[in-house]
C-alpha cells in the first residue's frame, strides 16, 4: 500500500471517530440569549480557564483571574480547531500551536494571524452569565 493511500485511511478513520463523539456543541453562544447563566464561578479554576457548554448547542472558553471572567469562542482562527483552556498563562491551539493571549484572547504566535473572538458576559453573585 502506498504512503499515501495509507495516510488517507487513517485520516478518514480518525474524520469518523471525532464525528462519531455524537457532539453537536459548536464554538460560540449558540441558541443561548443574553442573561442566561452558562457557568459558576466556581466551575471555572482561577488563573486558568474552562471550556463550558452554552445554552443547547453552544460552547464558550471562560478565563478567569480572581473574580473576573472573560469569555472567548473558542474556534481558533486559523482553521477553527478548538482551543485548549490556558496552561500557565497560555492558550494553545492544539492542531497548528497557535497561542493567545488568556486575557485580551490575541494572538501571540501563528499560524494564526488574529487572536480569538471575545463574547461579553458578566459576574452576577457566583454566575456568569451572558451579558
Amino acid at each position: 500500500m502506498e504512503r499515501r493511500t495509507l495516510l488517507l485511511c487513517g485520516l478518514l478513520a480518525l474524520t469518523g471517530c471525532a464525528s462519531s463523539t455524537g457532539s453537536t456543541r459548536k464554538p460560540g453562544v449558540g441558541s443561548a440569549r443574553a442573561g442566561d447563566r452558562i457557568a459558576g464561578l466556581a466551575d471555572v479554576p482561577d488563573g486558568s480557564g474552562a471550556l463550558v457548554p452554552v445554552g443547547a448547542d453552544g460552547q464558550l472558553l471562560l478565563v478567569r483571574s480572581g473574580s473576573s471572567v472573560r469569555a472567548f469562542n473558542p474556534a481558533c482562527p486559523h482553521q477553527g480547531t478548538i482551543v485548549n483552556p490556558p496552561t500557565a498563562g497560555v492558550i494553545t491551539c492544539p492542531t497548528h500551536r497557535s497561542t493567545f493571549d488568556p486575557s485580551t484572547g490575541a494572538v501571540r504566535s501563528g499560524p494564526a494571524e488574529k487572536g480569538l473572538a471575545e463574547v461579553p458576559v458578566r459576574v452576577t453573585g457566583q454566575d456568569v452569565v451572558l451579558a
